[in-house]
């Protein structure tokens, strides 16, 4: 730093933080649309004959692509590592956008037969892989642009990107739920919100066409390269980092598809709420969670990662099985449940990409965020619609909470990072 900049009020580039944000916003948006559109065009896309087996099917579709994320977290990292931060980050959105447009214009299962649920696999695999890449490589940009002390504020933008796209897909659902009965949202309702993420992809592409590489890239690209059996490295020699990675990605992405996917099929099938309350309550509460995200990750600058972290971990471990109760017929419960969920939930998404970028080094950042924390989330994610249907009652929660639990024990051995240049 030089005489003349000391002193100066730091400004925050936020053309910059939102190009390198919007990919991920993009990403979950599509991603949460299938989760809560999917009891509309279940029947549209496998046999209509039975209903409950159609809805099985189209979640496995769901589950099924999640497990490509760990392979698109692999290569889609490793280009990162090699090429740039920029091109990787440019690809999974194409790979996005194009998967949500496909989706939107499929033929019916009574038009193609089994043709119809074969290319509805094919698109989710695209997304699957794009979203594996997209996770890590625009953690790894936030983190790499951003000064040691504003760390957590910079990463703060990932989620209020993904919050607003979030929210715009609430309110669409919000919207559409009162436009349209169930038969015309079963009929062509469910396709305008894939369409949306088309345009919001074409969107994202031009705000990402200027964003420059990290200096951090540039400097160690050749280190990338000389790697040999990159993902083996990440075990054999930050094993530490693959174990926290791991553990407390689990409870995030658990917390992830509880409040903003899971959720709402579940409130809506299984608890008789009201389709449009449980849009408008997740409505307000992604408000919240937008809201929160800044001075969540301003906190963890000023008083660290890990008090913040294991905050979330604990109250989330005492409160998501009381929570659950409050599911149900009538807003104020419901109110209840997404907006103290999400808040919690900020304590982590406010701070997530620094902390990923923060347990491994440079050259192996895009490929271990990547590969690890994607093959967590299949394995806890992807399969989380189906665990809420197959559990009854409230066991599901239950799991939450054990889930809550062990990310507790391991945030307590994450060293303190707050103020650390990136190795």
């Amino acid at each position: 730093m030089t005489e003349a900049t000391v002193g100066r009020p730091h400004r925050l580039p936020v053309r910059k933080l939102v190009a390198a944000s919007v990919g991920n916003a993009i990403e979950w948006y599509d991603w949460s649309v299938y989760a809560t559109f999917s009891i509309y065009f279940a029947t549209q896309i496998f046999p209509a004959e039975n209903e409950k087996l159609a809805l099985i099917n189209t979640l496995a579709t769901y589950a099924l692509a999640f497990f490509f994320r760990p392979l698109g977290g692999y290569l889609l990292g490793r280009f990162a590592d090699l090429r740039g931060r920029r091109p990787a980050m440019i690809l999974t959105i194409v790979l996005m956008a194009g998967g949500s447009v496909a989706i939107a214009v499929l033929p019916t299962y009574a038009q193609v037969g089994w043709l119809a649920p074969v290319l509805l696999v094919v698109a989710r695999i695209a997304q699957g892989l794009s979203l594996g890449g997209e996770v890590s490589n625009a953690s790894a940009y936030l983190a790499e642009i951003a000064p040691a002390d504003r760390r957590g504020r910079y990463s703060a933008f990932f989620y209020i990107s993904t919050g607003c796209a979030l929210l715009v897909a609430s309110l669409l659902g919000f919207g559409l739920a009162r436009a349209l009965d169930q038969q015309a949202l079963a009929s062509y309702g469910w396709r305008i919100p894939f369409l949306v993420g088309g345009v919001l992809g074409l969107v994202g592409l031009w705000l990402r066409r200027s964003l420059e590489e990290t200096e951090q890239f540039a400097d160690n690209r050749a280190k990338a390269a000389r790697l040999r059996r990159p993902l083996l490295t990440t075990v054999r020699e930050h094993p530490k980092a693959v174990g926290r990675l791991v553990g407390f990605s689990m409870l995030s992405t658990l917390c992830y598809y509880t409040f903003f996917s899971a959720l709402t099929p579940f409130a809506v099938k299984t608890r008789m709420a009201d389709a449009g309350d449980v849009f408008l309550a997740m409505s307000v509460a992604t408000v919240l969670f937008i809201a929160l995200q800044y001075p969540m990750g301003a906190l963890s600058d000023r008083f660290g990662r890990r008090p913040q972290l294991l905050v979330w971990s604990g109250a989330t471990a005492v409160l998501v099985v009381p929570l659950s109760a409050l599911i149900g017929p009538g807003l104020g419960g419901l109110l209840v449940v997404f907006c103290v969920g999400l808040a919690l939930y900020t304590a982590m998404t406010s701070i997530a990409p620094a902390v990923m970028s923060e347990l491994f080094p440079t050259e192996l950042r895009g490929l271990g965020i990547g590969a690890w924390y994607n093959l967590t989330v299949a394995l806890f994610g992807g399969t989380a619609p189906l665990v809420i249907g197959l559990l009854p009652g409230t066991l599901f929660f239950w799991y939450v909470a054990v889930g809550a639990v062990v990310a507790f024990a391991v945030i307590l051995t994450l060293p303190e990072t707050k103020g650390v240049e990136l190795t």
